[in-house]
């Protein structure tokens, strides 16, 4: 008398580690996935408030010199809030102007901000309080 075996399936210790590897990859395309969509909406927030700049340059151009002008992001053709951030502006007198994005979204970035900042000069830089990681390529720490 024999005996035939036949197999129909898989073996527990075949699928725990196909559980074990689907794990592992899952720990290390978390992070990757996170940073990415923090970079992302942070981007997203500098894109809305870039075109302020090109407004603030017009007025200035124009010869504009209530700075109260330049203190409300509506004058500069802002909308106040976006999905991505909301957007408030200020021009101290003597002192550097800016255009803020403060930032909502994934937890990483919420309540984060993204500035850019006019010195008396003339030029633009952008300045943002996010980790290196999550920061658009054109800012810099501030």
């Amino acid at each position: 008398m024999s005996h035939t075996r036949t197999t129909g399936g898989f073996t527990l210790i075949e699928l725990m580690i196909v559980v074990a590897i689907i794990a592992i990859l899952a720990a290390i395309a978390t992070p990757l996935y996170q940073t990415y969509v923090a970079r992302a909406q942070a981007t997203a927030g500098l894109s809305d408030i870039t075109p302020g700049r090109t407004a603030y340059e017009t007025l200035v151009n124009q010869g504009v010199v209530s700075g109260g002008v330049y203190a409300n992001a509506g004058n500069l053709g802002l909308p106040a809030v976006t999905p991505n951030c909301t957007i408030s502006a200020t021009a101290p007198a003597g002192g550097d102007s800016r255009i803020r994005c403060t930032l909502m979204g994934a937890t990483a970035v919420r309540n984060k901000y993204i500035d850019l900042v006019r010195d008396s000069s003339g030029s633009w830089r952008c300045v943002s309080d996010l980790k290196p990681s999550y920061m658009p390529r054109s800012c810099s720490p501030g």
